[in-house]
């Protein structure tokens, strides 16, 4: 009897520490894009807040990464889209917040079934896969919603093509930045993940 009154408080102890977990992953997630705002490389600001995404993802599942995702986008929202705004609001909307949380779902989609091979390599997979997803649902939105802005940008810097802009003169230097960042922050994120397994064990 004594056993199976503590497993209840066991779920409880979980659920508190999953919540206080998911709550200090969020408040990063805010301070390093709010961070990253200032930061400006080309066109727009880089990411930083790439790698604790894919922390809660790894941690507390595919819904932690898609609400970590959202959080993202709503700072980017408030922070780094007011040209965008003044263009397509809904187009700016979707695509803000698509990005962050399908990068956060495809984290958590990842992370679980690659870990029962190696806790590294599904730690630098979504390193890779997360700013990825990030960038590729970002000019895939450019390209639904702004493109006839996008394609006169292009003629104004010189470029031969829209497509060819799109990948090096908008996102040519962020994306190896972030990816560098997510990469080498691998090693933390897989002795965080684990130090966080025994927490919820």
């Amino acid at each position: 009897m004594e056993n199976v009154k503590q497993k209840p408080n066991k779920g409880k102890k979980a659920n508190i520490r999953m919540i206080v977990g998911m709550g200090l992953l969020t408040a990063i997630v805010v301070v390093l894009q709010i961070l990253a705002s200032n930061i400006r490389l080309g066109m727009f600001t880089i990411t930083l807040c790439l790698a604790p995404i894919a922390v809660g993802a790894a941690l507390y599942g595919w819904l932690a990464g898609v609400w970590l995702g959202f959080a993202f986008g709503m700072v980017v929202m408030f922070t780094d889209t007011a040209f965008f705004m003044a263009i397509n609001p809904f187009g700016t909307i979707v695509t803000v917040m698509l990005k962050g949380m399908l990068a956060g779902l495809a984290a958590g989609l990842l992370f679980k079934p690659l870990s029962k091979k190696s806790d590294t390599l599904a730690a630098v997979v979504c390193g890779i896969v997360v700013p990825l997803v990030n960038k590729l649902v970002f000019l895939l939105g450019c390209s639904v919603f702004f493109l006839d802005t996008i394609r006169g940008w292009s003629v104004d810097n010189g470029y031969g093509n829209v497509v060819t802009y799109m990948l090096f003169g908008m996102t040519g230097l962020n994306f190896p930045v972030e990816l560098g960042v997510n990469l080498i922050l691998s090693t933390a994120i897989v002795r965080i993940v684990q130090v966080g397994r025994k927490q919820l064990a």
